[in-house]
């Protein structure tokens, strides 16, 4: 249950042990400092409690919302083992939604350095604020007509409100930063332009929007959809009374709850292993299995047909690996209005195809070090665009990782 009332809020913050060694910091991917936060928040310091998440995580609101607590502060907290546990992620959330409508920030000073981001994302947000706030001449190039990329088309309003990414962009805008709306960059505004009309750097955080196909007889009849364009403007759909999903993964549970939420009236799941095996948090599960989304286990795919789709039974075997097999002469067909495959995602080749010297590895997925180096001299990439589909706190941290390597970049070529 969502404890939003402050006074409920104080009540939890009373609750937190401020463990010495805090297991609840030591596995986030962001390393929050909890104890100090809530201990703030007790003193009811909230602007500085604010101010100190924001410059640890500048997504800080949105992490609160969206990460999979179960496996990070929330599963990890001492207090969980013969208790509930704190819910951390309530308290940061309301300290970190009141620090991005209220704040007013500035730049630090006033660098002569050039950066273009590719990509409006989680990582592309994250890094143009932590660079804009140390004074660079930022300009974010946004395929799109609102920044926010997964996070505005990828997540569900009703989960993740637009008005969160709004204020950041007011936010950015103070700071200085030039959005450009609609600006594809690859076929015409190319990265080798970017650095003849004097970019110093370019970073590329243009995320995963290929779909994954399931390669499937009938994928491509007119009543199957990928998750991802789905999620991108569900009320273009008209999906129909009768729903199948195929998939386990976050996106699967937001493409079904967003169904329910537009009006099919029975949504299902289906997934070729157990609940124990899928890739969706178990909150975003309980939450779908709250709001009336139906699960079928233990079904692969086959066939896509007009009326729905073919699925064969699977069974894991006893063996070390678990392996999954199909029983044979178990196809079904489940009728369908409406198919939505939500298995995976991949990076679109816009820009890669129209660079030299920017290698990406078989997924085609961008290499690069550590530190966000790619193969191109002065381009660095983070996020999905370099991992895969992660979570949102793993691509900001790896921007902030990035923003540093960049700095050190700069300070080189101006030396």
């Amino acid at each position: 249950m969502k404890i939003i009332d402050i006074n409920n809020l104080k009540e939890e913050a009373n609750r937190c042990f401020t463990c010495k060694v805090p297991k609840c910091k030591k596995y986030c991917p962001i390393d929050t400092p909890i104890p100090e936060i809530i201990q703030l928040f007790k003193e009811n310091k909230i602007e500085e409690a604010g101010e100190k998440l924001f410059n640890n995580n500048p997504l800080s609101a949105i992490c609160a919302i969206v990460c999979p607590h179960e496996d990070q502060c929330l599963g990890n907290c001492i207090r969980g083992i013969k208790d509930e546990p704190v819910s951390f992620h309530e308290i940061e959330r309301f300290i970190s939604r009141n620090y991005l409508k209220n704040v007013k920030l500035k730049q630090e000073d006033k660098l002569n350095e050039r950066i273009a981001i590719i990509g409006s994302g989680p990582a592309g947000i994250s890094l143009a604020l932590i660079l804009a706030k140390k004074g660079y001449k930022i300009t974010i190039f946004e395929k799109k007509s609102h920044i926010g990329g997964v996070l505005r088309y990828g997540i569900p309003k009703f989960r993740l409100p637009v008005d969160i990414l709004d204020d950041i962009e007011n936010i950015l805008l103070d700071l200085n930063v030039k959005i450009r709306y609609n600006a594809l960059v690859g076929p015409v505004i190319t990265i080798d332009k970017l650095f003849e009309d004097g970019y110093d750097a370019v970073f590329i955080g243009t995320g995963v929007w290929n779909p994954k196909p399931l390669n499937i007889k009938g994928e491509t009849f007119g009543h199957v959809h990928y998750a991802i364009d789905y999620l991108k403007s569900p009320n273009s759909y008209k999906l129909g009374d009768n729903v199948i999903i195929i998939g386990a993964g976050n996106v699967a549970m937001d493409a079904a709850r967003t169904a329910k939420y537009y009006g099919s009236k029975n949504v299902t799941v289906v997934y070729r292993k157990d609940f124990e095996d899928m890739t969706a948090t178990k909150v975003e599960i309980d939450d779908a299995k709250e709001e009336g989304v139906n699960f079928e286990l233990f079904k692969s795919p086959v066939e896509i047909t007009d009326d729905g789709v073919i699925f064969i039974d699977t069974k894991k075997l006893d063996d070390e690996r678990k392996t999954m097999v199909n029983i044979e002469g178990s196809e079904k067909l489940i009728k369908a209005d409406s198919v939505i495959i939500a298995i995976s995602q991949s990076p679109k080749n816009n820009i890669v195809s129209n660079t030299t010297n920017l290698d990406t590895n078989k997924y085609g997925l961008i290499i690069t070090d550590d530190e966000g180096h790619t193969t191109k001299e002065g381009v660095f990439a983070s996020g999905d665009v370099v991992t895969g589909a992660k979570t949102v706190v793993e691509a900001v941290a790896n921007a902030k990782k990035v923003a540093n390597s960049i700095q050190e970049y700069l300070k080189l070529k101006r030396a």
